[in-house]
């Protein structure tokens, strides 16, 4: 059983709080190539913290998406709302401030154009004593936007957003070599698409494999930086 904070009240949050973790998606709103919806990074984030508090009901609670992050690379595609490095950086650090109840925050990313603010807020989190966990699944550097993994995750997860009859090739020259030209031009730079990756191929089938890797990394991830208590022994 999955338990969301914002289907319970004050009081059953009171009872459980402070032997629980709040999981947060942390999305984006922001173009996926001409074949998937803009709310893919937030669909995944939700269904990774879904399926962790699944693995550890005890342990997790849900908390509700963010669904906007710092997505400035993706200007002049239309549908991208971008907040920006700064506000997305004090938005996670008054969030997790404000969860001190819990007994820690689990950051669940979905978009890699958050990873500096991210990174700079646990950072400072961490200096203050605060109990964080920032996580965000890997992939391959030739399929890194709206390529073969995502496509096939949302085919999973989302399959009536797909229309996988528009779905074509993009850039797939691995994101390390692209990076200095994307965040000098933006994706547009790089992929007059808005694809990195090659999402031709997609299918439900492999979308549910990549699920089970990356919820199985943040399980474990999670388990190791929030173990249980040592039970007491005569």
């Amino acid at each position: 059983m999955v338990t969301r904070l914002d289907e319970l009240r004050s009081p059953m949050v009171a009872e459980r709080a402070r032997h629980t973790l709040l999981a947060v998606p942390l999305g984006a709103t922001e173009q996926h190539g001409p074949h998937l919806p803009v709310g893919t990074d937030t669909v995944i984030a939700s269904e990774l913290c879904r399926r962790l508090a699944a693995a550890m009901p005890e342990e997790v609670v849900v908390g509700p998406a963010v669904a906007y992050g710092s997505s400035g690379e993706h200007a002049g595609f239309a549908g991208t709302v971008s907040i920006g490095q700064e506000a997305l950086e004090l938005l996670l650090v008054e969030l997790v401030r404000g969860a001190a109840d819990f007994a820690g925050v689990v950051l669940v990313n979905g978009h890699g154009g958050n990873l500096v603010p991210l990174r700079a807020a646990v950072r400072r989190l961490r200096a203050e004593g605060r109990p964080v966990l920032a996580w965000s699944p890997s992939g391959r550097p030739d399929d890194s936007h709206a390529g073969h993994a995502e496509t096939s995750v949302m085919l999973r997860l989302r399959p009536d957003t797909v229309a996988l009859r528009h779905a074509v090739r993009g850039n797939t020259d691995p994101l390390p070599d692209l990076i200095d030209r994307l965040r000098r031009g933006g994706l547009a730079a790089v992929s007059a698409n808005g694809v990195l990756g090659d999402p031709t191929r997609a299918t439900a089938a492999d979308g549910d494999r990549q699920l089970g890797t990356w919820a199985a990394a943040l399980i474990d991830c999670v388990a190791q930086r929030f173990p249980p208590p040592a039970t007491a022994t005569k």
